[in-house]
């Protein structure tokens, strides 16, 4: 799941309880993170273990709810006092691969074909 293009994805930093659902994180989201959970942004949350996301997205028609658990290993989070953290597209993609978003390691390309 990727969100299209344009779309800001927001990390909600610290632990939250992965037993609420689409109605207690969209709430969690109105009064923690002081957002509008209906405005198209996607919002990111991890258990206390570190290897289970869920994700909040309301694309216009209505909302959704995914899941994605690492059966090794834990996804790389903010510290708790950075309150909501704003990342893109691309690093919530990187996030979902377990790849540490914050220094993706590239490729080595050649600048010179000969």
């Amino acid at each position: 799941m990727l969100p299209p293009a344009g779309v800001r994805v927001w990390l909600a930093t610290g632990v939250t309880d992965m037993r609420r659902g689409m109605n207690g994180l969209a709430l969690q989201v109105q009064q923690a993170l002081q957002h509008n959970p209906h405005a198209g942004d996607v919002y990111v949350f991890r258990g206390r273990r570190g290897n289970l996301l869920k994700i909040l997205w309301h694309d216009g028609l209505g909302m959704s709810l995914y899941a994605k658990r690492l059966e090794r290993g834990r996804f790389i989070w903010p510290s708790p006092a950075d309150g909501v953290v704003g990342i893109t597209a691309a690093q919530l993609g990187y996030m979902l691969e377990g790849i540490d978003w914050r220094h993706p390691q590239r490729t080595w390309r050649p600048e010179l074909a000969g």
